[in-house]
């Protein structure tokens, strides 16, 4: 997906996977007006601010209130015990698509996203199998992601796919199948079964 100001027509262009991911398509509003589009979070990169103009004021804030609400004493705080997902915010993501054969697959992923202290995700696969809850799935019909490291296990590497975490810093791939379109954006890619890599890197992390 992108978004850009065709020069000489001064025109929005809008760029995105069709046909199945098969092309892709280029989308100009020549005679609507205003042109608009939107876009999920995490396609495109923050703009950086130009600097910090806003001034610190402090006040003093008196509020007003009866000796038992003044009195009131917090004894204990008492989190939900369900993790809330942020891939959004994650450095390193861990990722399964259907070559890891379902939840044992995932038990793997899920010990090598503990180990760097990372997220879990998946492809759209993944997640109609039930393998991963769908907010933790990635990719043109999930979530786009930008993290330090993204290790994609089992992940042929479908367009729609790529198109939701191809901008990773860092693009660990492990697949069997050596013409998986999954390397043509690794930056480093391993052939093998993830069922023998995986408790391989956990030894060498450990």
């Amino acid at each position: 997906t992108m978004l850009e100001i065709d020069p000489e027509e001064k025109i929005l262009l809008q760029t995105r996977p069709a046909f199945g991911g098969n092309v892709m398509a280029t989308i100009a509003s020549r005679y609507s007006r205003p042109q608009m589009a939107t876009v999920r979070p995490g396609v495109m990169q923050p703009c950086e601010c130009a600097g910090d103009r806003a001034e610190i004021i402090n006040h003093a804030v008196k509020i007003p209130g009866t000796p038992a609400i003044a009195a009131a004493k917090v004894l204990e705080i008492i989190r939900e015990a369900k993790r809330k997902v942020r891939l959004g915010e994650a450095k390193v993501i861990v990722a399964g698509g259907r070559g890891t054969g379902g939840k044992i697959g995932f038990n793997l992923i899920e010990k090598l996203a503990e180990s760097f202290s990372g997220e879990v995700a998946g492809t759209r696969i993944a997640v109609e199998e039930g393998w991963i809850p769908v907010e933790r799935q990635v990719g043109q019909t999930g979530q786009s992601v930008r993290p330090e490291l993204y290790i994609a296990c089992g992940i042929s590497g479908a367009v729609q796919h790529r198109a939701g975490m191809q901008d990773s810093r860092y693009i660990i791939a492990i697949n069997k199948d050596p013409g998986a379109p999954i390397f043509t954006v690794a930056d480093w890619g391993i052939v093998g079964d993830l069922h023998q890599i995986i408790p391989e890197m956990l030894l060498q992390i450990k």
